[in-house]
């Protein structure tokens, strides 16, 4: 049986070597890499491709969502998995929407972090219990609306959520447990757990769009005498029509010069 392979990275030696003495001792599990920064993390796995990487938040040096989105792109089997100090949904929405299959914090019990890290192994999403909390499922719901405002503004089309995904999440959002939720929506908990799962990866999907939508506009933006030339401030979006208002201008620039030359 091929064994899971991980790397760790954390800044902490004894505890990542407290996490290396206790995948040891498993013998499905080996760890191939270790790391004091997150940011080594794309060389470490180039050089020995793991099944896991485990990031830690105390690398403050780095972007957690960045780096994951790095790896997920790059190596989109890899489940990365982070240490956080405290699961804070307003902190942790940003990080969970770039990729993130489970988290965990430093005080987890050995056999219950062995157990979670075999599931993601397994191709399972555990951070789907936080997506089940109320603060997390209003923070996806105002995610869509904020996406559905967008997609009107631009005239373009990114992953919305189905009724059935609004009805969870709204009963999630008022307090309900998952199970609760998925009576309230004619469901058993496992099919309610399979549509969080889609509106999972649906964030996902929907971050790394806008991710490009805002490179793109920001690179269009310094073309355009008014515009923005950085990200310091509010993102600001180019609509439909001013983008094609400047392809026209941008053409018809380029057809006077043609012109002159010929």
């Amino acid at each position: 049986m091929e064994k899971i392979k991980v790397i760790l990275s954390c800044p902490q030696v004894i505890f990542r070597e407290g996490i290396h003495f206790i995948l040891s001792g498993e013998e499905d599990f080996e760890v191939v890499g270790e790391t004091t920064e997150n940011m080594e993390t794309p060389e470490l796995i180039e050089s020995n491709p793991p099944h896991i990487v485990v990031l830690t938040q105390a690398n403050v040096k780095s972007d957690i969502a960045d780096i994951t989105r790095r790896i997920k792109s790059n190596y989109p089997a890899i489940s990365v998995v982070l240490i956080i100090d405290s699961i804070d949904s307003a902190q942790l929405f940003s990080v969970v929407v770039s990729g993130i299959s489970a988290v965990f914090t430093p005080d987890i019990d050995p056999d219950k972090m062995v157990s979670l890290l075999r599931d993601t192994a397994r191709g399972r999403l555990p951070v789907i219990d936080t997506l089940s909390t109320p603060a997390f499922a209003a923070r996806t719901l105002a995610e869509f609306k904020d996406l559905a405002t967008l997609n009107e503004r631009l005239g373009i089309t990114m992953a919305q959520l189905t009724k059935k995904e609004e009805d969870i999440l709204n009963s999630l959002a008022s307090g309900d447990a998952i199970g609760q939720a998925a009576g309230k929506s004619g469901l058993t908990e496992e099919a309610a757990g399979n549509h969080l799962r889609t509106v999972l990866q649906k964030l996902t999907a929907n971050d790394r769009s806008r991710l490009i939508i805002e490179k793109t506009q920001m690179s269009i933006a310094s073309l355009i005498p008014g515009m923005p030339k950085d990200d310091s401030g509010p993102q600001e979006y180019l609509t439909l029509t001013e983008f094609n208002d400047f392809k026209t201008s941008l053409m018809s620039g380029f057809k006077s010069f043609v012109s002159e030359k010929a």
